[in-house]
């Protein structure tokens, strides 16, 4: 196996010990270790560095999943874009030398990426090549973030520890979607060098992630606390309350009961409308134009109203355009309609009718629809990848894949969500609260699944919360049985608490993805859930599966603990809570 993943959950203090001593005084002599790492990565030599570094780098790097490609990173003198390094500097801060290196080969891949894809232009891209130069151009903006957040800190505030977690999962479930991306390209040199570097890519994000996770266990254990991870104290119920990285501004939009009054509380960046009243008359222009010269897309909160009617586009927001929302007014009547799917050449990343990568994307009162029906494959209504983003009383709807969760950290209430196979999938940080979730009627031989939830790494702090919804059958689905999930990758992660399940959940609960994969890796749990399918005595009884959580285990999954890490703010009124 290429993981120490037994290893590390038992061993807390153990990690607390090595690294420390590593990064302080150093451990006792060791032989020095060689590994060859692929995707063409050099080996270790022996006269990289004085030996007292090679045994720090030795006894840092076997607490990782790659200790090879950790040996690399650690002994390699490559500068990140921008900046600069030395032998010294890398022997103080292991963590910032792993994501230097990172940065470096992430933006080496990134040229392969836009070569390819400049060379086909005439002819038009592979849509693979093209998912994965936008997706390592966003990694390396991660990892910028995590490096400069993690260095200003030094360990910082657990709001800073919370994000370059965030920021690094995201990184890696980034070179993820690049590899599934690649899959509808034809076989080429091309693809290949993109695959090998993504491939290398991943093992240096995820080294860089380790280290992270583990530094804190060591600050936790130092200090004498609670390992992290362990159990927390189950938050107070607090009633009508947002996370507290949306903002008073942002929870007045969310709570006025109409646009017109939530825009009469702020004057709107754009008005789209199709018979012209409004600023524009595509929701895709209405964009651009609020979040043009604004570099970063910093500048503030863009507010953009959407009045009704239907938008036959697909939308993108980029990962430069942040803070924009797109206010409709109302489920049914501001419909944003596409219809990209597999069945016509489209990578599930691409399918998408709205995909929103900038961070603190927000969406309210909009209906998001893929068309393309349930015999086209894959097609995403909508993908959001931006990092602190809220989806509030929207419809959302497709067949399979219908909201793809891709990465960061999420949050949806009050929305329906209506879908096929896998209808809930991605890899984010994610709550969904007070949601209505509808199984539709499959195609033929087709399963009905709710959830596939695509954690690759035990240190990603990602996962999928269901948590007070309803789980039903549409009225067309006969007899066709619903399941709650099934592992995409090898750590899925997917949790339903205190929500209605209909009689259309199946007895078993959960459904394998292939064979004996991920059963004993996956983490699935249900805590308090009512209703004819919440019976939990025909589950499925893989090692990972837990049928009743305790509520301490439950309160990991909330939203205040799970999503941001910190208490929710109160007395906003909306009906919303943060703990059981």
């Amino acid at each position: 196996m290429r993981r120490l993943e037994a290893v590390l959950a038992a061993w807390p203090c153990a990690i607390a010990t090595v690294v420390l001593l590593a990064l302080a005084t150093g451990v006792a002599a060791a032989n020095e270790a060689k590994h060859d790492v692929g995707g063409g990565v050099s080996k270790i030599g022996t006269t990289a560095a004085p030996s007292s570094t090679i045994v720090n780098v030795t006894a840092i790097c076997l607490t990782t999943p790659y200790p090879s490609a950790c040996e690399t990173a650690l002994s390699s003198s490559p500068a990140p874009p921008g900046g600069s390094s030395s032998s010294s500097s890398r022997a103080d801060d292991p963590f910032a030398a792993s994501v230097q290196y990172a940065m470096a080969r992430a933006a080496s891949a990134r040229v392969v990426a836009r070569n390819l894809s400049a060379a086909r232009r005439p002819r038009g891209a592979p849509p693979g090549v093209q998912d994965c130069a936008e997706l390592l151009d966003i990694s390396l903006d991660q990892l910028g973030d995590a490096l400069a957040v993690a260095a200003a800190g030094a360990g910082g505030a657990a709001g800073d520890v919370d994000g370059v977690t965030t920021w690094l999962s995201a990184a890696l479930t980034n070179q993820a979607t690049c590899a599934d991306s690649l899959v509808a390209d034809p076989a080429s040199a091309g693809r290949e060098a993109v695959r090998a570097r993504v491939s290398a890519l991943t093992q240096f994000i995820a080294t860089a992630l380790a280290l992270h996770v583990n530094k804190l266990k060591a600050h936790d254990s130092s200090r004498g606390g609670s390992p992290s991870g362990s159990p927390p104290t189950p938050p107070t119920p607090a009633a009508a309350a947002f996370p507290s990285w949306v903002t008073q501004q942002d929870r007045n939009l969310l709570e006025s009961s109409s646009p017109a009054a939530a825009i009469g509380a702020i004057v709107a960046d754009a008005v789209v409308a199709l018979d012209g009243s409004g600023t524009h008359r595509s929701i895709n222009e209405a964009i651009a134009a609020v979040t043009a010269g604004n570099g970063s897309g910093g500048g503030g909160r863009k507010v953009i109203h959407v009045k009704a009617g239907r938008y036959e586009e697909s939308v993108t927001i980029s990962s430069k355009q942040k803070n924009v929302m797109l206010m409709g007014e109302g489920k049914g009547k501001s419909v944003i309609v596409g219809h990209k799917s597999a069945g016509e050449g489209y990578t599930t990343y691409a399918s998408a009718t709205v995909a929103a990568m900038g961070s603190g994307f927000i969406a309210k009162g909009l209906t998001i629809v893929n068309s393309a029906g349930p015999g086209k494959g894959q097609a995403v209504a909508l993908r959001v990848g931006g990092d602190l983003s809220v989806v509030y009383q929207c419809g959302i709807q497709a067949y399979q894949d219908t909201l793809y969760v891709h990465s960061g950290r999420q949050f949806y209430a009050a929305s329906d969500i209506a879908g096929t196979v896998d209808f809930v999938f991605g890899n984010a940080a994610v709550v969904l609260q007070s949601c209505n979730i509808q199984a539709r009627r499959p195609s033929p031989g087709q399963e009905d699944t709710v959830t596939a939830q695509g954690r690759t790494d035990p240190n990603q702090n990602t996962g999928i919360s269901i948590h007070r919804c309803r789980v039903t059958g549409a009225p067309d689905l006969g007899g066709t049985p619903v399941y709650l999930g099934r592992p995409w990758q090898r750590y899925s992660r997917t949790v339903v608490m205190e929500t209605f399940l209909d009689r259309s959940v199946a007895p078993a609960g959960w459904l394998e993805w292939s064979g004996q994969f991920a059963l004993s890796t996956l983490y699935y749990g249900e805590y308090g859930n009512t209703g004819p399918g919440a019976g939990t005595s025909r589950r499925v009884t893989w090692p990972g599966v837990h049928t009743s959580l305790s509520r301490s285990d439950a309160a990991r999954f909330t939203v205040a603990e799970f999503i941001l890490g910190d208490a929710w703010l109160g007395g906003t009124g909306v009906s919303y809570i943060s703990g059981l």
